[in-house]
């Protein structure tokens, strides 16, 4: 097991996210360290249940939480994604489906969605226990 605490983020690839993601977490969570894994628009992969991209974000939150020992993972949607080009209804939704998909992998980790507008200050979505 590493050193340190852990946090997981399913986050946009879109480096203006990453790091509003990674302080909000570290806060909010009380963790050390974020495993960043990264897709364009991956509320909207996960959402659609899109292989093998789902198959490749799940084995990675699963390293994270087994390696690291991650209890909680993030899922982001944010504005202006050019990976998932949506109004922010969509990106909610996409959140919410993709929340339920991570859900069903059956791992001891809290789920929690969030939404970033281009203020990049991240608004809860929902949690998941």
């Amino acid at each position: 097991m590493a050193e340190g605490t852990f946090a997981t983020a399913i986050n946009c690839m879109d480096g203006r996210v990453q790091l509003p993601v990674i302080e909000w977490m570290k806060g909010r969570f009380h963790v050390d360290y974020i495993d960043m894994i990264t897709e364009p628009g991956p509320d909207k992969i996960l959402a659609e249940n899109i292989t093998p991209l789902v198959e490749s974000i799940k084995n990675r939150v699963a390293i994270s939480v087994e390696k690291h020992g991650s209890k909680v993972v993030v899922i982001v949607g944010h504005a202006d994604c050019a990976g998932n080009p949506v109004p922010k209804e969509k990106h909610i939704e996409h959140v919410k489906l993709a929340m339920a998909l991570v859900k069903s992998w059956n791992l001891p980790i809290s789920i929690c969605g969030i939404w970033m507008e281009t203020d990049w200050k991240p608004e809860i979505v929902d949690v998941i226990d």
